[in-house]
């Protein structure tokens, strides 16, 4: 029982950061009062069922992404879900396309629902659980606009380069003022994508939806339409959530 103990007050300490950098063992000994041999032990455990992870580079502990894992398990319980999925379904009997719902997890997203349009025989098709790098794809960009600068530079730091940080960044902002995201072919070639964030009442960041269709088949008129019908889903899901444009950090 002590090292369960001990392993949730580890896990609670890594959950309480502000960032997904993590923390170096000498100060996460101090937040536990535990000798540096001890913790090690139980970090070395942890690792192991991957509850927690290690950085190769800083050698900082930080959250497993199995926790996430988990809770997905339990995912239809939650409220908020049924207050996304008739919208998830909506949409896509709107668009007549594949509509996803993506939720980031570090430097990740990860899909956590798909909805396809049963009037569409061409899908695209991205599996539920698929991991993507936050700055591939309007969906992870999407959230990454939404997120506060602190964060999101956080996140990037991992990803890409000092030298294309700038010309991201640049795009981020444009996506942030005009509340939606556009990709073509960035994960998958000759296919497109336009998303939106979804935001709780907090102002945090949880998600994002997005629309999957064919290049070939987006035209600037189907663009356009793209676009308005995932800005109004999109404001609709956040304002079920709670959010209201002044709760915006």
């Amino acid at each position: 029982m002590q090292s369960i103990d001990r392993a949730m007050t580890i896990a609670k300490i890594l959950a309480s950061q502000p960032t997904e950098v993590g923390l170096p063992i000498s100060e996460l000994a101090q937040e536990c009062r535990l000798p540096l041999s001890t913790l090690h032990r139980i970090l070395q455990a942890m690792i192991k069922q991957g509850l927690v992870e290690q950085d190769g580079q800083t050698k900082y502990y930080r959250l497993g992404t199995i926790w996430l894992e988990y809770g997905l398990q339990v995912y239809d319980t939650m409220d908020y879900v049924n207050k996304i999925r008739p919208e998830l379904d909506r949409l896509a009997r709107e668009v007549e396309e594949s509509v996803y719902l993506s939720k980031p997890a570090g430097e990740e997203a990860i899909i956590i629902e798909r909805i396809d349009s049963e009037n569409n025989p061409i899908r695209i098709y991205d599996q539920l659980g698929s991991r993507i790098p936050m700055h591939i794809g309007a969906a992870n960009k999407a959230m990454l606009a939404a997120m506060p600068a602190t964060r999101r530079t956080d996140i990037l730091s991992g990803l890409v380069s000092a030298g294309e940080m700038k010309k991201i960044e640049e795009e981020l902002l444009k996506i942030g003022q005009q509340g939606y995201a556009v990709s073509h072919g960035e994960r998958t070639d000759g296919t497109s994508s336009v998303a939106v964030a979804v935001i709780n009442g907090f102002g945090e960041v949880i998600g994002s939806i997005s629309i999957g269709t064919l290049t070939f088949n987006l035209s600037e008129d189907r663009l356009a339409f793209l676009i308005q019908q995932i800005l109004d889903v999109g404001q609709r899901v956040s304002n079920k959530l709670g959010y209201r444009p002044s709760d915006r950090r």
